[in-house]
């Protein structure tokens, strides 16, 4: 059982995918990709589901610090319909507030990545975050 962990972004869609244990997350990529042109990446994201074998998808769902949703959480709903359709593969959605701050954060603390680096690689350590909460929620519900 692997699963992906998805940060949909307007430019961008950080991807993650958990062990076959469905215990660690790794970060595998970012995929870019054009919102306002409906261009969503899916044909990548299809290489990826292929090559992992993933059989669900978990995508990061920005709410609001008062737990309300906006229009960034529209979008990641629309992007979740958007992998159903296509990949007939079952999502859920993490709530990912903070993630990007807590992504950031490790890189200048405990990596130390200049500001230009860490925009190449924030979304992929954002989704492994996602899923990695995800993965530690899920763990602790079925023990």
């Amino acid at each position: 059982m692997r699963i992906l962990g998805l940060d949909v972004g307007s430019k961008t869609v950080g991807v993650a995918v958990s062990d076959p244990l469905g215990w660690t997350a790794q970060g595998v990529e970012i995929i870019p990709i054009d919102e306002d042109a409906k261009e969503f990446g899916l044909d990548r994201l299809g290489e990826i589901i292929a090559d992992t074998k993933a059989t669900g998808v978990v995508l990061g769902l920005p709410k609001n610090m008062n737990n309300t949703e906006g229009p960034r959480a529209e979008a990641a709903r629309h992007y979740a319909d958007l992998v159903q359709e296509r990949f007939d593969l079952p999502t859920d959605f993490q709530d990912e507030r903070l993630t990007t701050v807590q992504a950031e954060r490790m890189l200048v603390e405990e990596a130390d990545v200049s500001r230009k680096k860490r925009k190449k690689v924030i979304d992929k350590i954002a989704a492994e975050f996602i899923l990695q909460n995800y993965l530690d929620a899920k763990g602790k519900l079925t023990r």
